[in-house]
Order: C-alpha cells, then sequence, then structure tokens
C-alpha cells in the first residue's frame, strides 16, 4: 500500500463538475493499493499517517500529528501510485489490486481511519474526479507500507 500524504488547509474531490467532498485542515492522502495489501498494511498505513508529526505546535515546529491537531482527511483512492515507469515510456499497473479487490480493501480502509474517531470525507471510488488543494507548507510525504521508501 503507497499513499501520497499532503497536508492542507482546504482539499475537495469534484466528479463531473459537481462537488461531492472536502475537507478543511488535515490531510489528503491519496492512497494506491496493491495485489498483495491485507490488514497488516492497513493497520500499518492508517497508525503511520495518523500519527505522522506534520503539523505545527505553539512554536511552528512541526512536532504534533493529525490526531493531536484535530484535523480531518480525505481519502481518495489512486491506482496510478503502482505505475512502474522503469521499462518504456507507458506504465504498467501489474501491482495494483483490480478494481474489485481495492474496492473492498479501500472500504477496510475506510472504516479503520473511522474507528480512529476522526472525521473522514472520500474521493468517490473509480471515477474520474478533479481533486483541489490548498497545500500548506507545502508538505508533502511519500508512505508505503512494504517500507521501500
Amino acid at each position: 500500500m503507497r499513499a501520497v500524504v499532503q497536508r492542507v488547509k482546504s482539499a475537495s474531490v469534484s466528479v463531473e463538475g459537481e462537488r461531492v467532498s472536502s475537507i478543511g485542515p488535515g490531510l489528503l492522502i491519496l492512497l494506491g493499493i496493491s495485489q498483495d495489501d491485507g490488514d497488516e498494511d492497513i493497520r500499518y498505513m492508517v497508525e503511520k499517517t495518523l500519527n505522522l508529526r506534520i503539523f505545527d505546535d505553539e512554536h511552528g515546529v512541526m512536532n504534533l500529528s493529525l490526531l493531536e491537531a484535530g484535523g480531518e482527511v480525505l481519502l481518495v483512492s489512486q491506482f496510478t501510485l503502482y505505475g512502474d515507469t522503469r521499462k518504456g515510456r507507458r506504465p504498467s499497473y501489474n501491482r495494483a489490486a483490480s478494481p474489485d479487490e481495492a474496492r473492498i480493501v479501500f472500504k477496510e480502509v475506510e472504516d479503520a481511519y473511522r474507528a480512529q474517531g476522526i472525521a473522514l470525507s472520500l474521493g468517490v471510488f473509480q471515477t474520474e474526479t478533479a481533486v483541489e488543494l490548498i497545500n500548506d507548507g507545502p508538505v508533502t510525504i511519500l508512505v508505503d507500507s512494504e517500507k521501500k521508501f
């Protein structure tokens, strides 16, 4: 499981020109799901992203987690995070989960975030979406449950 985690002042998702989801300050998490992802990957990703100390404390130092800062999460499925560009010019998505598999795992990830009691908004799975954000910092972090980066 891979994620691009962005600290945002606000973020939203629109489908066919209509805003379907939005958050205020918090995290926009673009989430890629591989064929091999399971419960351990879900636990790792949720724990890691909610506890990253990337929010400013009272001294302006990135020392607080989302849980401590009280922000929101906008979670968006992003299979292209498993695009392999090592050969040729067209990315290969062989490691990405199939849409049916990814939908099941994405729902489990959603449930795991909700179990933490945070304000969670979602993108719309398997649609052409427009994601708007005001990146705060900018702070952008890559997280990989296989710990490859």
